[in-house]
């Protein structure tokens, strides 16, 4: 099935005549449990959302606006939509739980015993802001980029690590665990240096073991999330490299590139395993459209790892099947940016750069018992461990995504 336009959302104010306010939605994100939705809507705010239970409520919503300056609320029980005024051009979002507070503890961002959820905001001018997500209140900045945070990526596994891409060509590693705290503010683990250019993503796989990013350069870097050495360069693409992505079981890794190709690699042997290239379907576009349009500008895998979806420079979101080397569905946007997934799947939110957010339904798909065996072996199996296992090849090929 085609996706189908759910709903849209419209900054909910007017545009000014100011250049740095930027209208431009370069990031969404949903929070890990799906209950809230960000969205860096332009003019140097952030929307957060609580999520509606389900798909008739999303539906209902459809178009909110702001009026008379006030914010219109969505009611999920106490929570309320809340305007973060970061007063920067926000570029990455990135949501994380926060540990419970203990007794004698004097954190501000929790109350003892109680875990809260906290949202890292990438700004214009090189700071993190940390807002926690209940109260909308500001509870820290991160100083040390020299140039716009374009990407931020928390530690999936719940660990407080958070990961910084920039346009100052360095990734940062900060701990935000309350040992990772000092006199002079949160404890920068590390600086990653390695990229010529601007660096635009940055993810960390699901197993926390690697982290990959991706420049405008015609390689990714692949870094080990232990040791923060690099592991390898992944060479393949030929133009910039803007977007990358790990399966849920962290045995795949896909980039997107300027070049209109996807290439799926197996992160652990640096093989590539497929490619994905973006033909134009010339009814989409007009007769002024060069050849370039199809260039990438994001890439995300679905949940349950079957799927992936793409938004590309030809007005174009496409849905991938895994296994299949052509888009199995299409939906046309406009100025598309960035995409993200439901944390539950059947629907994904893109950004465009009119400072729109869609909603789009996605296949919901009941995975097969022989995947769910693999995606559950692939979550703590290297594809080496894989390999060295006395089972038949053709149940290796299996196991480490050779059978496409």
């Amino acid at each position: 099935e085609e996706p189908v336009l759910l709903a849209e959302l419209k900054p909910g104010r007017p545009q000014r005549y100011d250049w740095k306010s930027s209208c431009e939605t370069w990031s969404v994100a949903f929070s890990p449990d799906g209950a809230w939705f960000a969205w860096s809507q332009g003019h140097c705010v952030v929307k957060l959302i609580p999520w509606p239970l389900g798909e008739a409520e999303l539906c209902k919503t459809s178009e909110r606006k702001s009026r008379g300056g006030k914010a219109e609320t969505w009611s999920r029980g106490a929570a309320k939509e809340k305007t973060l005024e970061c007063g920067q051009i926000v570029w990455g979002l990135a949501f994380s739980a926060w540990p419970a507070a203990e007794d004698g503890d004097t954190d501000p961002a929790c109350a003892v015993g109680l875990p809260c959820l906290v949202l890292a905001t990438g700004l214009n001018d090189g700071q993190i802001k940390v807002w926690e997500v209940r109260t909308g209140h500001l509870l820290f900045s991160l100083l040390g980029h020299q140039d716009v945070v374009r990407d931020l990526s928390f530690a999936p596994n719940g660990n407080p690590i958070l990961v910084s891409a920039s346009r100052d060509k360095t990734l940062r590693v900060w701990d935000l665990s309350r040992d990772g705290r000092n006199m002079q503010g949160w404890r920068q683990v590390q600086v990653l240096s390695g990229h010529v250019q601007w660096v635009y993503c940055c993810s960390i796989s699901p197993d926390c073991s690697m982290l990959c990013s991706a420049a405008g350069e015609k390689s990714a870097l692949l870094w080990s999330m232990r040791s923060y050495t690099l592991i390898r360069r992944l060479e393949g693409h030929q133009s910039s490299v803007v977007s990358c992505d790990f399966s849920p079981d962290s045995a795949l890794l896909v980039t997107a590139s300027y070049d209109a190709c996807v290439i799926m690699w197996d992160p652990y042997t640096g093989e590539q395993l497929r490619t994905l290239r973006h033909v134009p379907l010339h009814s989409t576009l007009d007769s002024s459209s060069e050849i370039h349009t199809s260039s990438l500008r994001s890439v995300c895998f679905s949940p349950e790892g079957l799927y992936l979806a793409t938004v590309a420079d030809d007005r174009l979101l496409r849905i991938w099947a895994l296994e299949l080397r052509s888009p199995v569905a299409f939906a046309p946007m406009t100025n598309g940016l960035c995409c993200m997934y439901f944390p539950h799947g059947g629907f994904i939110a893109t950004g465009t750069r009119d400072g729109h957010v869609q909603f789009w339904t996605a296949p919901r798909v009941l995975s097969s018992l022989k995947h769910l065996c693999r995606k559950a072996l692939r979550t703590f199996l290297t594809t080496y461990q894989v390999l060295a296992l006395p089972i038949p090849r053709k149940l290796k090929e299996f196991l480490t995504y050779r059978t496409f």
